[in-house]
């Protein structure tokens, strides 16, 4: 009987306990925006290499339910410690689907691209402060593992990792992977709260990691005509040299990824000289690379099927005097002019030119580096005083 009634105690308690936690309300909730492009492309596109798709009028998780997405987190985590890309953290999966991801624990298809592992391991790391369950610590010290491994010497990143013989193998500035990693690291540096769980040796570990991405950053800052400009989305892993990545991604100065990497610039306290040059030589790009009295719209047109993609709409550049500046992603080197390229590697130097398919369906211009120059004076009065490169 004393057994029976120890065996109810211990049920009891177990379902209590259970149910407190289903019940617990967190303050944390994820950030959402953090995994969009990855829910995108896992809904967007079919893609038959990934080991689960999307099933039909399923729910998804809201933010708040910080639990079953980082559940969710551990199960996409391969055993590498990295994440693959395009899958819905959000999603509410089915039992066949969970035990596919589990079967593939050893693929090593694991990414940065798309805001991948950087983000998952700042949401393990917040979901870990909040609830002190140690499976999201875990998990978060083994994607910062894979970090460390896939950094190379000279302090870049490639985007995938194991190393691949394409151009994912570059230095990666392409849709802010350097930047996200790079902002990490300076969380954990500065001893940010969320990042308190870290051990001593790794902690000292990712410091030199985050230094010597640093010194890559000002390394690979582009000299052009013999003036630093700004950044490639992909630089050579071995001479740091602007690098090709798709046959419509040519080696030239990159004006959006070069804006994320110089916000975060702006940023740190107490920047050394390096730094400082760096983000005046990049300001100074920025404001001669204007482009004026120019405004893309997008425009209905007959629907287009191409082997890569349907194109519904169509994109043209408008002579606007009331536009605000706005810039090209691409400028050649040497030249310096507004770059388009198509998928036959071929340059050609205005939106017209190239091809309806890449035209609507590629972002070719970017107003990023305006948030640039709205913060540029704040920042030159605190650190560079008297040397104001927009009065140039």
């Amino acid at each position: 009987m004393k057994t029976l009634k120890a065996g109810i105690l211990a049920v009891s308690l177990f379902l209590s306990g259970y149910l407190a936690q289903a019940q617990t309300t967190y303050k944390y909730k994820v950030d959402a925006e953090a995994f969009g492009d990855n829910s995108r492309h896992w809904y967007g596109i079919a893609d038959k290499g990934n080991v689960i798709n999307p099933l039909p009028n399923r729910p998804r998780y809201k933010p708040a339910d910080i639990i079953q997405v980082s559940d969710n987190i551990l199960l996409f985590q391969k055993n590498n410690g990295g994440w693959p890309k395009n899958y819905d953290v959000f999603a509410i999966l089915s039992d066949e689907q969970k035990n596919s991801l589990t079967a593939s624990k050893n693929a090593t298809n694991t990414t940065y691209d798309n805001d991948n592992t950087y983000n998952q391991i700042i949401c393990l790391s917040n979901v870990y402060t909040e609830t002190h369950i140690d499976k999201y610590k875990d998990a978060a010290l083994k994607g910062l593992d894979y970090i460390l491994t896939s950094q190379y010497q000279n302090g870049g990143f490639p985007q995938y990792y194991p190393l691949e013989s394409n151009y994912s193998r570059y230095i990666t500035f392409n849709d802010g992977v350097f930047e996200g990693i790079i902002r990490l690291l300076y969380d954990i540096k500065n001893n940010k709260p969320e990042y308190a769980f870290i051990d001593g040796d790794r902690r000292q570990k990712l410091a030199a990691a985050y230094q010597k991405g640093l010194d890559c950053i000002i390394k690979t800052q582009i000299v052009d005509n013999g003036k630093p400009t700004a950044w490639c989305q992909q630089h050579n892993e071995v001479t740091l040299q602007p690098a090709w990545a798709r046959k419509f991604e040519p080696p030239s100065i990159c004006n959006g990824e070069s804006s994320g990497i110089v916000l975060f610039l702006m940023g740190l306290d107490h920047p050394s000289k390096p730094i400082i040059d760096a983000i005046q030589n990049a300001t100074a790009w920025f404001q001669a690379s204007k482009i004026y009295n120019t405004r893309i719209q997008t425009i209905q047109a007959t629907p287009e099927q191409t082997p890569f993609r349907l194109s519904t709409t169509d994109r043209v550049a408008v002579t606007d005097s009331t536009a605000p500046p706005i810039w090209t992603r691409y400028y050649e080197l040497k030249t310096h002019r507004p770059l388009f390229c198509n998928r036959d590697s071929k340059y050609v130097y205005s939106l017209a030119e190239v091809a309806r398919e890449r035209r609507d369906g590629y972002g070719w211009y970017t107003y990023s580096p305006q948030k640039v120059l709205d913060k540029y004076h704040a920042w030159q009065q605190k650190w560079a005083p008297g040397n104001d490169v927009l009065k140039k």
